[in-house]
Formats: structure tokens, sequence, C-alpha cells
């Protein structure tokens, strides 16, 4: 069953100020949707609404823009970010694989334009309270949706070494998942690992320094696997890119932005192999050094796009 709700903009209450999350790419992203006055089109991870903002400051004769997202919090300053649209934007809380169920539940057929950001914003990193960011002492969660039933505790705590190893390398791609796997069973043999720090420290301390690597922490990508698994975001990616194309018009565009090389190598594999699909992306956009000195979470980030061919 689809967990999706739309939020009432007449009961919302305002959230505690934050620093709001700044978007990547965001003049591509407005280039590649091709906006058009009375269309309309889907931001599917909306997050603290900031691609959402630019959208309608780009062209706010859009029909409606349909925001998804499957974090409550996330949703919350959303809204917030974009409360002068009312009357042209749609909060509703679900995964983006699940869009097209979304769209016909709401009497909506195709739209013109879809736009996946797969990736934490500074907010879910620094303020969500669940252990995304290996500097906290946060509970190990790192669920997007709080009513997930796996958390990322259980997978550290229960997984044989052999099964948490071989999901440290694929999904981490790291070097030391063996070892890095071996140190955590002999941790909890002691006692369960509970916090996102206690696990960055373990990690750090199971590579050797002279291999840490220069520009993140030695626990990024371990990191990243877990939050993978918890989340099943290869999966909801695989699924995305199957129906996604059929709800887009003739001429409508997707555009995908991801952060590390196993979304990127799907997204980039989809556009070239998938005949409903024209990709406009030979390589995919990247920021500029001007970007990246404002947002260094930025410098990871590949866009690609791809406009959806003439229906037969």
């Amino acid at each position: 069953m689809i967990n999706s709700a739309a939020i009432s903009l007449q009961n919302w209450e305002p959230v505690a100020d934050r620093q709001l999350h700044v978007s990547v790419l965001t003049k591509q992203v407005i280039e590649g949707l091709n906006l058009r006055p009375g269309c309309l089109y889907v931001d599917g991870t909306v997050g603290m609404g900031g691609h959402a903002e630019s959208i309608f400051e780009a062209c706010p004769d859009i029909r409606m823009l349909i925001c998804v997202d499957w974090d409550d919090d996330a949703l919350a300053l959303a809204r917030r970010r974009v409360e002068q649209w009312k009357e042209r934007f749609m909060l509703l809380k679900s995964n983006y694989a699940n869009i097209p169920e979304l769209l016909l539940s709401n009497g909506i057929e195709k739209v013109d334009g879809i736009l996946l950001d797969i990736g934490l914003s500074s907010f879910q990193l620094e303020h969500s309270g669940r252990g995304f960011s290996f500097n906290s002492e946060e509970p190990l969660d790192m669920r997007m949706d709080r009513f997930g039933s796996v958390m990322a505790s259980d997978l550290v705590n229960n997984l044989p070494v052999e099964a948490l190893t071989e999901l440290i390398r694929i999904y981490g791609e790291e070097r030391w998942a063996k070892r890095i796997a071996e140190r955590i069973t002999e941790q909890r043999e002691q006692s369960p690992i509970h916090t996102a720090g206690e696990l960055a420290r373990l990690i750090s301390r199971a590579i050797p320094r002279k291999f840490h690597p220069r520009k993140i922490h030695p626990a990024t990508r371990t990191f990243q696997a877990l939050r993978i698994a918890v989340n099943r975001e290869l999966d909801n990616l695989k699924h995305a890119l199957d129906v996604l194309p059929d709800c887009l018009n003739p001429g409508g565009r997707l555009c995908i932005i991801s952060f590390h090389s196993l979304e990127d190598r799907l997204v980039k594999f989809s556009f070239r192999d998938d005949p409903r699909l024209k990709a406009l992306t030979k390589k995919p956009l990247t920021a500029d050094e001007d970007e990246i000195s404002i947002n260094p979470r930025a410098r990871s980030a590949k866009l690609r796009v791809a406009e959806r061919t003439e229906e037969s």
C-alpha cells in the first residue's frame, strides 16, 4: 500500500527557523526542465524546497508543481519555503517511486517535467536526529521515512559479517569493507553500537591511517552503504526509471541529480537504452567552481536530462 497523504495547508504550524538548504545545479535544472506557463511539473524529492522555489521564481505561471517527499520534517520546511505559491503547489508524502500512483489518485495522467534530486539535504545531515552524519552522537537510524521498519542499527548489530561486508563493498564501494565489517562484529560482541559517532570512530580505526581519504571522512562510504540499504535507494531508483517515462507528455523532461557512481550509472544506462526517452546530456552536467565554493556539496552532484519521445 502506498503511504501518501496530502498535507493540509490550513493546519500547518511553522517549524523552528533553520538555515535554508542550498540546492545544487539550480540553473541547469531550470534549463533542463524547459519550464512553460500552464504546464504541470513534479519535484519528486522536494526536500527543503530549494529547487521548488527556483522553479516558481523562473516560471511563476506554471499550472501546478506537485511536491513529493517521504520525510515529514522536510515537507514541513518545504511548505514554508513555497507558501507564497500555495495556489499552485501540492505537497504529498510518499517515495518518488510512487509518482505514477500519486498522479492518478489526484486525477492527473501526464505531466511535463519530473525532477529527482537523489541526495541528503543539509537539514537531514545536521538536524534530523537520525544519525546521517558521522560527526554526531545521534541514534543510528538513517530512515528517510520514520515509519520504515529497518534502521541502520539493525543492520550494524545483526547482519552476519559476510553480509555486512558485501553490503559495505557493493553499496559503499569501500575497499576496506571486510576489515570494517570484522571490526564492527568484534565490537558488537562486547556491546551494541548505538550512535553514528560511535560507528564513525570504529570505522576510522579499522582503516589504516595512511589510507584515510583526503577529501572525505573515512566513514563516508560505509555510512552511504547503510543509508542506501536502509532506504532501498537503488531499488527505488530502478523502479522509478522504469515507470516515470510513462508519466511524461511527449516532449516532457526527466531530470535526475545523483551523488555517487552507482546511481549515476543506473541513470546513464536507462536514459541511453530506454526507447521512450531521448538523452539530452551525453555527459552529466556538473557544478562549476563558483558554485562549489559556495556549496561544497555540489562537488559530487551529477545531472542527467532526458526527453520523452513522441508517442506512436
